[in-house]
Parts: structure tokens; C-alpha cells; sequence
């Protein structure tokens, strides 16, 4: 990667989230960015970017996305449950499975946070010329 691809035209928001969502990069949409589950590559093995872009404390925002996104989903689904089976819900089968889905829901949607993440800093903050710049 050179200047010239930072000074070209960036992708759109829309586009940012759209290959965040699927757990590609972000800025190239390229695909296996992730070492594991729950760790992403040092930079994306398509274009060079840093993945992890700030401090080693980067990705408490992604914590939170998660965790909102997770407990939002969980709150429209659980009162759509109620709404359905109303007037007569099942309480002690929407408390463990709710609890269930919680803690499940955090783990599987932590590696969509963290891209998603991703896509929002690059929205907001621009590549600089570092970030692109590969080690040899």
C-alpha cells in the first residue's frame, strides 16, 4: 500500500458495517482477518492495515457494542415472546432460556463487535500512513 491508496476514495459508512457485519476487513473487505475466534490478526493479510488501531485498551468499545447490541436484541425478543404467549407467559421458561441467551449471545457476537468496531473507528478516524505501512 502506498499514499495514494489513503488519498483515494474512502469506503461509505454503509459499506464499512456491511463488511464489517460478514467478518471481513473493513477498509478492503478482504476475509480471514482473524487468528481465532476471539483475536484478530495483528494486520489484514488483503491490504496491510493495522487491525488493532489505538491503545491496548482499543476494543473496550467493542465490549460495550457487544454487550448493548446483545441485550437489545435479547429485550425486543423477550417482549415479543411475551406480546405472543400474553395473557399467559411462561416466566421460568423465559428466565433461564433469557439467561441462556445472554451469555451465549455475548460470545457469539463478540467477533461481529469487534469488526463492527473497526468499521465505526475508520469511519470517524481516517488511515493514517503508518497504519498502512507493512514491517518488512
Amino acid at each position: 500500500m502506498n499514499a495514494a491508496t489513503i488519498s483515494g476514495p474512502r469506503p461509505s459508512f454503509t459499506r464499512l458495517v456491511r463488511r464489517a457485519l460478514q467478518l471481513h476487513c473493513p477498509h478492503c473487505g478482504g476475509r480471514k482477518i482473524f487468528a481465532s475466534f476471539f483475536e484478530l490478526k495483528q494486520r489484514c493479510p488483503t491490504c496491510g492495515i493495522r487491525l488493532e488501531r489505538g491503545e491496548s485498551d482499543y476494543f473496550v468499545g467493542a465490549y460495550l457494542f457487544n454487550l448493548i447490541a446483545v441485550e437489545l436484541i435479547l429485550f425486543l425478543s423477550v417482549c415479543g415472546f411475551v406480546y405472543v404467549t400474553w395473557p399467559d407467559p411462561p416466566w421460568n421458561l423465559i428466565t433461564y432460556v433469557t439467561a441462556f441467551l445472554m451469555l451465549s449471545g455475548c460470545v457469539l457476537c463478540y467477533p461481529f463487535a469487534k469488526t463492527t468496531w473497526l468499521a465505526v473507528d475508520l469511519a470517524i478516524r481516517p488511515l493514517s500512513p503508518e497504519e498502512l505501512d507493512v514491517p518488512r
